[in-house]
């Protein structure tokens, strides 16, 4: 069994861009009695507003994006190189139609505000701060619309980083 011990957001070590773009991560919302998750590769931690945040994109068609909108937290949960497994099966599977979360083999972590994964190597748990729906009247790029012909705009979610738990093995 794995146990995370409470670091700084100052403290996350690797590259951000590598993290999600690249090795991807679960946004997870909801409760002990009902969540969902799914697999998102876009997004980014900073500053706002004077806090350390996250901001993670959504689309409304996603089963995940309900949760969202309901809870007023979501955890970012990262498995590191090697669990690539978990994370296809958590972005080709709908929370709607199956258990995703044991077909992908993942155990859910209730003892924060937001549900996470015990075979994560990092999870953020963050309140929602800020929404804002993507308007094709503001994409400066045209070559941005290519990206959604087949499904509608992503809603921006901002969330204040709350808690940063590091797995650490026993």
């Amino acid at each position: 069994m794995s146990k995370f011990i409470e670091i700084s957001p100052l403290e996350v070590e690797g590259n951000v861009f590598r993290r999600i773009g690249k090795e991807w991560m679960l946004v997870t919302a909801g409760s002990r009695g009902r969540f969902n998750t799914m697999t998102a590769s876009w997004g980014g931690m900073g500053v706002l507003w004077n806090a350390e945040v996250s901001f993670i994109f959504i689309r409304p068609e996603r089963y995940t994006y309900e949760f969202l909108e309901r809870e007023t937290t979501y955890s970012l949960s990262f498995l590191g190189d090697g669990n690539r497994r978990p994370l296809q099966v958590c972005g080709s599977t709908s929370g709607r139609d199956t258990d995703k979360v044991a077909a992908a083999g993942l155990t859910p972590v209730f003892d924060a505000a937001a549900p996470y994964f015990e075979e994560a190597e990092l999870s953020l748990i963050c309140r929602k701060l800020y929404f804002q729906d993507l308007d094709p009247a503001n994409f400066l790029d045209p070559a941005i619309a290519a990206n959604y012909q087949e499904a509608g705009l992503h809603r921006l979610y901002v969330g204040e980083i709350q808690k940063v738990l590091k797995r650490v093995e026993r």
